[in-house]
């Protein structure tokens, strides 16, 4: 992957950060570029408390935002988070001081995540356990682009079974009440920053999980990405049929009626695409950002969106016992339930579900207590 440095690293923490930074990505076989055009992975250096956007021309490009937290640091969510969205980042690292002089390194994540790297030792150590941060990120291809064909039959244009199935499960996730954002990003963003991170990645404060049906052997509903759940209503817009991804040009091939102009598919959807044409017998696919005790999970953080995440959910789903009605973790991140039907997903896992995420690092995540605070740092 080739990535590129943004801002200006002033400080010397931010030299010496930056120095180490490069010097590990190359030595994975990372490519640095001075154009950013060319980059898909962008580590934009902010000052202290002035987060600045790197507004991406290109929908597949990550961000990981580096700036210096405050001292100490003990909330990440009111102290740190607000960076991401401001940053228009899909990470943040910020360097706090510590007493042996090599300075922590706190990551943030936009589910909420907060990993902690602090090595007395410094040195090449220290940038493998950076790295092995960011690795997931740079080592992953997004497929977030839709290709949209106005040929959805006309017997769909006012949806069918699956797609009521699907309005009656947006209602039930909204009762769920798991909303990834501590903050309304509306209110955190100006209307131009608002309007692109929505376009990108969906991020919007009602963006919370997704929900898709089967149709036939091939296509699938699923609804759209950054939308109220509660209130899924216009074939086309709120709810999407998927018809293939188009592996040559990276994208989801999404069907719509004539006429209406579509949102964009949710980010998951190379994921779902991926579970049903394998496995005949699942008819739904629900996503969550809660947790279950005692599920198999996928090894990494991937980034949603990615190929990557959709082939490690896609391996746990065919190692299971029963494909069609299995509950997979997504490391640090939430849950992909698949069922016979929406219907019967949620009435298997009703009062199962957990709010807090576990975070950790090694292989696996076990679960964590329901009474858990993100607070942790965990």
């Amino acid at each position: 992957m080739n990535f590129t440095f943004a801002g200006v690293p002033e400080s010397d923490a931010f030299r010496w950060f930056s120095e180490g930074l490069l010097a590990v990505m190359q030595s994975e076989g990372h490519r640095y570029t001075r154009n950013a055009n060319e980059a898909r992975l962008v580590f934009n250096f902010c000052p202290r408390g002035q987060p600045r956007p790197f507004r991406r021309k290109a929908q597949p490009v990550f961000v990981c935002a580096v700036t210096e937290f405050p001292s100490p640091l003990t909330d990440h969510i009111t102290q740190a988070y607000p960076v991401l969205p401001r940053a228009l980042a899909n990470l943040a690292v910020g360097l706090v001081p510590a007493d042996n002089g090599v300075p922590e390194a706190h990551f943030v994540t936009l589910e909420q995540g907060h990993y902690v790297v602090h090595d007395g030792r410094g040195g090449g150590d220290y940038f493998r356990q950076v790295y092995a941060r960011i690795e997931p990120m740079a080592s992953s291809t997004l497929v977030i682009d839709n290709f949209f064909v106005p040929d959805l039959p006309e017997a769909l244009r006012d949806g069918d079974a699956a797609s009521e199935s699907i309005r009656r499960a947006g209602r039930r996730l909204d009762e769920l009440d798991l909303l990834p954002a501590p903050f309304p990003m509306d209110e955190l963003l100006p209307a131009r920053d608002f309007h692109h991170i929505k376009r990108l990645f969906g991020i919007g404060g009602l963006s919370y999980g997704n929900i898709s049906a089967r149709h036939d052997a091939r296509w699938f509903w699923m609804s759209a990405s950054g939308v109220d759940k509660s209130n899924l209503r216009a074939i086309g817009r709120d709810i999407l049929m998927v018809k293939d991804y188009d592996a040559g040009r990276n994208g989801m091939v999404v069907s719509h009626p004539p006429g209406v102009e579509p949102r964009r598919v949710s980010v998951d959807a190379i994921e779902h695409w991926m579970i049903y044409r394998e496995h005949p017998r699942v008819g739904a696919i629900l996503h969550v950002h809660g947790w279950m005790e005692g599920v198999p999970s996928t090894d990494f953080n991937y980034p949603c969106g990615t190929l990557e995440l959709g082939k490690a959910v896609a391996d746990i789903v065919r190692e299971a016992d029963e494909p069609a009605r299995c509950v997979v973790g997504l490391r640090n991140h939430g849950l992909t339930i698949t069922g016979t039907s929406l219907d019967e997903i949620f009435e298997r896992v009703e009062g199962k579900i957990l709010r807090t995420v576990p975070m950790g690092w090694g292989s696996g995540v076990a679960a964590v207590p329901a009474d858990r605070s993100l607070r942790d740092g965990r």
